[in-house]
């Protein structure tokens, strides 16, 4: 046993997990690294829209269900970096006012239990770790930040600058998106050493040049080639976490690998494998000291699972986009209320180019009959693509659980009025700012088939943190209230997720987590 206990083991590999370990792997003690699914593959297949999204290659093939008996696979991806693999590299700081109570039309979006403050200097790391590319001041409600982005923003093709420029000439407030991404640039130009070179395949797609900052690229790997002291295992499928008599310690990590079972052990144990996958290991890890699930004594494990409400929407614009790499521009101008709505709607940004294989994919009749003479590969490059997000609200019925051995994911819809008037809104700015579209295509294809349910890209809240061992799974340092030496470093613990990407306050958390770790291992 003594070969097989560390002082940290982290469960799971992206962006949480990943950050969290290169933290801690300058400390020198002994990090090991458990990841289920292997180094996704590089080939040609990361660039083909029919493999990527029309046939789901990377995409984790389980049957899940929900209380009403519905089969769907979710969009969730077991490689080393883990969904950051395919994810499309939008790293928002939430707002300010997002740490507090905020009043949607379909109910409350509970304050957190710290405030901004506490997270601004870890965002700032985390926009560094991540190589994040932006412009402080365009953004109306950026929070406050103690230093510039670390990388100049990714520059606007003349499409999507025209659009910017129309925007605020009818009083909007059009902001480069912050994006992580090994990027070089010079007169709008990737210099010939820049890793990525602006292409169209970018946002949903796993990036065959390595460009995109994923926690693989800028964690995993570097990591692992600087400190001898971190071990990555792949394959590494963890069934469940023992305890010792107490209940009070993590003491064995049972793992199925190569066909058999290891265990481990660690001083520290941290779980990082994703909102939904993080609970469910919890909750096998159920035992007689904690019959509902490790950590489980509120009742609140897997409850409150939240994912935004999202919608992406292809607007057949008249003239030719000839952009490429489309995924520069957002606004937040409607994100809490508007002048004809009172309530917050939520986030709008653009995402990768459409292309034929999706669209045709899609497989939605009714497009012919809208557009009976425009054939796929027309529609695509008439096409501006935009990804909205609204706020979903923390609801005790949205959760994720085992039952008769299957995993359930059940969803009560909540604040659906948001995403209804943010399309509304769209279709609105792009009439007055002379993009007036023949037609708004709802797509489904960047969120999974099946959506709601199939579309997990945004995972967040199944183990919330708080004072109250009541009422929270975990404490505000994000360690279990129930265990001395457990804790989770990804998404779980958010109490509400606002409506801008969630990815960089996984990071920025799993910052802020590692050090009060550190502090421990001293």
């Amino acid at each position: 046993m003594a070969d097989n206990h560390y002082d940290v083991v982290v469960v799971g590999s992206g962006p949480g997990g990943a950050s969290l370990a290169t933290r801690l792997a300058p400390t020198g003690k002994r990090i090991l690294i458990l990841e289920r699914g292997d180094y996704l593959p590089r080939s040609e297949k990361n660039w083909s829209s029919q493999a990527v999204f029309v046939e789901g290659v990377y995409q984790a093939d389980e049957p899940w269900t929900n209380s009403k008996g519905d089969r769907f696979s979710p969009a969730l991806h077991y490689y080393v970096g883990g969904n950051s693999k395919v994810y499309g590299a939008a790293l928002f700081r939430l707002r300010e006012r997002d740490f507090g109570e905020v009043v949607h039309a379909g109910g409350i979006s509970p304050a957190w239990p710290v405030s901004y403050e506490v997270f601004e200097p870890y965002y700032t790391q985390a926009e560094r770790l991540f190589h994040v590319h932006g412009q402080r001041g365009e953004d109306p409600l950026e929070p406050w930040a103690s230093a510039p982005y670390p990388h100049q923003p990714v520059s606007h093709e003349p499409k999507i600058a025209e659009l910017a420029q129309n925007l605020r000439g009818i009083g909007l407030h059009p902001f480069h998106l912050p994006l992580g991404i090994l990027l070089d640039e010079k007169d709008g130009k990737p210099t010939p050493t820049s890793v990525c070179m602006r292409c169209s395949f970018f946002d949903g797609f796993p990036c065959l040049l390595n460009g995109k900052a994923d926690a693989q690229v800028v964690c995993i790997d570097p990591m692992l080639a600087s400190f001898s002291n971190v071990t990555l295992l792949t394959g590494a499928y963890v069934s469940r976490l023992g305890t010792d008599a107490s209940g009070h310690m993590v003491n064995a990590i049972h793992v199925n690998r190569n066909g058999s079972e290891e265990i481990y052990s660690a001083d520290i144990v941290v779980v990082a494998c994703g909102a939904l996958s993080s609970a469910l290991l919890l909750l096998r890890s159920a035992s007689d000291l904690h019959p509902a699930g490790l950590a489980n004594g509120s009742g609140q494990l897997g409850r409150n699972y939240m994912r935004h409400n999202m919608s992406v929407l292809m607007a057949i614009v008249p003239d030719i986009n000839d952009t490429v790499f489309q995924k520069t521009l957002a606004f937040s101008d409607f994100y809490f209320g508007a002048e004809d709505w009172d309530h917050p709607l939520g986030l709008v940004q653009m995402c990768a180019t459409s292309h034929p294989d999706q669209i045709r994919g899609e497989a939605l009749p009714k497009w012919l009959e809208w557009l009976p003479d425009m054939p796929f590969d027309v529609l695509a490059r008439h096409s501006m693509d935009f990804w909205l997000q609204a706020e979903d609200l923390p609801h005790p019925d949205n959760r994720v659980y085992y039952k008769e051995e299957k995993v359930h994911l059940d969803l009560v819809e909540t604040n659906p009025q948001a995403l209804v008037h943010l399309k509304r809104k769209l279709r609105e700015v792009l009439d007055r700012a002379g993009h007036k579209p023949k037609a708004m295509i709802e797509r489904s294809l960047y969120l999974g088939k099946n959506i709601p349910l199939g579309g997990t890209a945004h995972q967040a809240g199944t183990a919330r943190f708080g004072t109250d061992p009541t009422t929270s799974v975990l404490d505000l340092d994000c360690k279990a209230h129930e265990l001395d030496n457990l804790y989770i470093a990804d998404a779980s613990f958010f109490p509400a997720i606002g409506a801008v990407n969630p990815t960089l306050t996984i990071i920025a958390n799993a910052l802020r987590v590692a050090d009060r770790i550190a502090e421990r291992l001293k």
